[in-house]
């Protein structure tokens, strides 16, 4: 499967299915995807092939790690993520694959912060700053 940014000129493959979709409604990635949540899909790096110029963004989590994130420099998408929570894996937006697909997110996370009219109905798992509700 493949993914990219809006100009198409950073590019995300990986050979199928995901390991996890997870929806955050933490602030920062409300903010850095624009919407009331971010959500992503997650592979082990080494399932995962990038092409393509990138720039690179880190901050701090309120978990207390980082959270880094490569966009492409022409066109400002977030293609894809990385973090110190789970350190193995990268994480791509769904939103980014070019052919329609069946991933849904099975885990909601920091949901203290998550917008009254958002529902996840797929997720299986719902978190607030660390635990299961």
């Amino acid at each position: 499967m493949q993914a990219s940014c809006q100009c198409g000129q950073l590019r995300a493959e990986v050979p199928g299915a995901t390991m996890a979709v997870v929806a955050c409604h933490c602030i920062a990635c409300q903010k850095r995807s624009g919407s009331p949540f971010g959500e992503a899909a997650y592979w082990p790096h080494d399932q995962v092939r990038i092409e393509g110029q990138s720039k690179h963004f880190s901050r701090a989590t309120d978990a207390g790690g980082t959270f880094e994130q490569w966009f492409c420099p022409d066109c400002g998408t977030t293609v894809f993520m990385r973090g110190t929570k789970n350190p193995g894996v990268t994480g791509i937006p769904i939103g980014l694959f070019d052919t329609p697909h069946a991933m849904q997110p099975i885990r909601s996370v920091w949901e203290e912060s998550r917008h009254a009219w958002v529902e996840i109905p797929t997720a299986v798992q719902h978190f607030a700053r660390g635990r299961i509700d």
